[in-house]
């Protein structure tokens, strides 16, 4: 069976203009890394738990904050990998300068046998639809259009 993921695509109206907060994965191979690699607040569930759950709970895991609200069910969408990523997008706002992620550890530098600790998020920020669909995942950015449709 293909891994799952579960996520919240926040947003918000600014000025009339809709927004879409956005996430970079921390650590060394994504560090120069910008346009195609942000993503919705995302992480792998097991099949017994409850996919909404599992989402909010990556949220505050990877931004430090508690996400609240009328979520909305997105069609799932299917990474290159063949992850299956089941979102809900949710009208809100947070201070992306304020999000602090978990960690993880990897063996860094490569071969070196040393362990080091790294945020599984380095960054977060509110981005317009355009600029949005340049930085994120290419097959993430099918959830930003069924938003679009949606509002």
């Amino acid at each position: 069976m293909s891994k799952q993921s579960a996520g919240i695509l926040l947003y918000r109206k600014n000025n009339n203009q809709l927004e879409i907060f956005l996430v970079h994965p921390g650590g060394p191979f994504f560090k120069n890394k910008d346009l195609g690699t942000w993503s919705i607040p995302k992480g792998e569930f097991l099949d017994d738990e409850d996919p909404l759950a599992a989402a909010k709970r990556e949220f505050e895991e990877e931004t430090g904050k508690a996400v609240s609200g009328d979520f909305v069910p997105l069609n799932a969408i299917t990474l290159k990998s063949g992850k299956i990523v089941h979102a809900w997008a949710v009208n809100g706002d947070i201070d992306s300068k304020t999000v602090f992620s978990n960690l993880f550890e990897m063996e860094w530098p490569p071969k070196s046998g040393k362990k080091q600790s790294f945020p599984e998020i380095d960054r977060a920020g509110w981005f317009d639809v355009e600029t949005a669909k340049l930085k994120i995942n290419g097959a993430q950015a099918g959830l930003i259009d069924q938003l679009e449709e949606m509002i």
